[in-house]
């Protein structure tokens, strides 16, 4: 068995997971050994995990349209790899999704991203991702972490996510999609083109 196989046995057997494994749900991640680009979210949507397919809602519609990348680019490029906060949809809370499980990224991100070791780019799409990455270094709210992305750069792009939930958000600051946007874009077509 493969190193990446190994991996994705050792969190099914994982008594943290159980639940999810009695009830036939795998865990919803991807690793490309080539991968130049990392997504770091918080977790599979309901869709996704339903599916097995990541980012394969609206939200993934509108990050696709973000990183100016086509479907069969993001999911048939080898250039990307996709690593949540949990492999698993949490569930449902008052508004939005519940949050990742507390120590889920601790235990497997260090062995999944070492699959993956010529990643160059990570987005970190949302406020766990960006709290549990940045750590001290993020700013007070998520909107100066994103208007100060360059701060991260070249390693890490702090991004809003992009749920319908946050349109809001992109209504009240439309410096997003004018500056940061084809930023992000230019970052990712550089890499796509190396």
């Amino acid at each position: 068995m493969n190193k990446a196989a190994d991996i994705y046995q050792q969190i099914m057997a994982d008594p943290q997971n159980a639940t999810f494994t009695q009830q036939g749900i795998e865990p919803l991640y991807h690793v490309e050994p080539e991968a130049r680009i990392l997504i770091i979210s918080q977790a599979p949507s309901r869709k996704g995990q339903e599916s097995m397919t990541y980012w394969d809602d609206p939200s993934g519609d509108r990050l696709r349209a973000w990183m100016g990348m086509s479907r069969e680019e993001f999911y048939h490029s080898g250039e990307l790899g996709v690593v949540p906060l949990d492999f698993y949809f949490p569930g449902k809370g008052k508004q939005g999704d519940l949050p990742p499980r507390k120590g889920f990224a601790e235990k497997w991100h260090k062995p999944v991203l070492e699959l993956m070791p010529k990643v160059s780019l990570t987005l970190l799409i949302g406020a766990y991702a960006q709290k549990y990455y940045l750590q001290k270094r993020r700013q007070k709210t998520l909107t100066e972490t994103v208007a100060h992305y360059q701060d991260y750069l070249p390693e890490y792009f702090p991004i809003v996510h992009p749920s319908p939930l946050n349109y809001g958000w992109m209504h009240q600051h439309p410096w997003f999609e004018e500056s940061v946007v084809p930023e992000l874009q230019a970052d990712i077509r550089r890499l796509l083109a190396e």
